[in-house]
């Protein structure tokens, strides 16, 4: 059985006095912790592992996050400063576990923004206690970062009905979802115009999410093909046409918080390391009276608040209703800056462990797995680069 590995300390969490959080947000983590602390699921097998932690965050409230109070959430609306200290929190935990949280949030965004009553209250409260595992497929093969290269189709097959076609790919949660917010090409107008988002239920006839994706790290990733898959036109979520603005808002929303991950890990990484450090004896002293020593410890801590700083920010201007460019610019420079700086210093973790750090088994040499996907998935640095440049261009 594989557990996360024991505790070297509980995370610093002087962040929470600075100005970007209310004590709405101090108590959240104060009773978060805690109750991370005394969870303890079996990571053998991802699946069964994912499946545990969204019924564990379900009974515990945790999910409530994702949804706004109408449908059972915990808040009036989604607050990012809120999912960003969750998975932050879990992260450092868990990996895993911040993955179970953050794609019930993803997975059912395009509800919570564009659904309709109905689908609201069919889909969201159920979200919320952890009832329902959601999904969130935009990606394709040959349509990652290029949305507008998305190929599957959704065309009417009568007067209520549509028939989708296609592949998707990279689809967390595919294969354990309950139901899946898919971005398909309607034909309203060329390019991104043309696509629309629509709700399909694991088990529709002619859906296929059975082939499983294996990855370096425990994360559940299917491929879904739909090959005459009929759904009804009220599926559909918001407006024809409207899907690729539907996904870039879903994204824009949790785009930090996939920082904030970043920064659990990293923070995880880094506790890690001096606790190594102050125990690791060679050449007559411990590993923390060197000189070298504490200089790796004094930049990563740097890296570390450098993206927990952007992170705090973005979130913190998202919900105080800064414009929406501004909002877009923070985010992907909090994104970037965050996961390519918790890389560095999970490396420099594991550089300090030494042979150690590469067995399998130890806490870094785990994170120096599960970090890497962040630095892709939800736009990857590159695609965060050319928002900046565009930005610094125009302005």
């Amino acid at each position: 059985m594989q557990h996360p590995a024991p505790w070297p300390a509980r995370p610093n969490t002087q962040h929470l006095g600075l100005p970007f959080f209310d004590a709405a947000h101090r108590t959240l983590v104060a009773e978060l912790l805690p109750w991370t602390e005394a969870q303890q699921v079996d990571e053998g097998d991802d699946r069964a592992a994912c499946r545990d932690w969204v019924q564990r965050l379900g009974q515990a409230g945790w999910l409530r996050y994702c949804v706004p109070a109408a449908h059972g959430g915990a808040l009036a609306q989604l607050d990012s400063r809120a999912l960003v200290l969750l998975r932050e929190t879990l992260a450092f935990h868990s990996p895993l576990a911040d993955f179970a949280f953050a794609m019930q949030g993803l997975g059912s965004g395009a509800i919570t923004l564009a659904g309709s009553p109905a689908q609201q209250a069919r889909w969201l409260p159920a979200v919320a206690r952890g009832e329902k595992i959601a999904a969130f497929a935009l990606t394709e093969p040959e349509a990652g970062s290029d949305v507008a290269a998305i190929a599957t189709e959704a065309t009417l097959a009568g007067p209520a009905r549509y028939r989708l076609n296609g592949v998707k790919t990279w689809i967390s949660n595919g294969g354990l979802a309950d139901f899946y917010c898919v971005f398909a090409r309607t034909g309203e107008a060329p390019g991104t115009r043309g696509l629309s988002a629509l709700v399909v239920e694991a088990g529709t006839p002619g859906l296929d999410d059975h082939e499983h994706l294996q990855v370096m790290a425990p994360h559940p990733l299917a491929t879904l093909r739909f090959e005459g898959c009929e759904v009804g036109t009220e599926a559909l979520l918001g407006e024809a046409g409207g899907g690729f603005k539907l996904a870039l808002q879903t994204l824009d929303i949790f785009r930090p918080s996939v920082a904030a991950a970043a920064l659990g890990m990293a923070r995880r990484a880094l506790a890690e390391a001096v606790a190594h450090a102050r125990q690791r004896r060679m050449f007559g002293a411990t590993l923390a009276d060197f000189q070298l020593t504490q200089a790796k410890l004094g930049e990563m801590s740097a890296l570390i608040e450098a993206g927990a700083l952007l992170t705090y920010r973005a979130a913190w201007l998202r919900d105080t209703g800064a414009p929406q460019a501004e909002r877009t610019q923070a985010a992907a420079c909090a994104k970037m800056v965050a996961t390519e700086n918790a890389q560095r210093v999970i490396d420099m973790a594991l550089q300090m462990h030494g042979g150690r750090g590469v067995q399998v088994g130890c806490k870094v040499e785990s994170l120096y797995r599960d970090i890497r996907a962040l630095r892709i998935y939800e736009g990857a640095t590159e695609v965060q680069q050319l928002i900046l440049g565009k930005a610094a261009l125009q302005g």
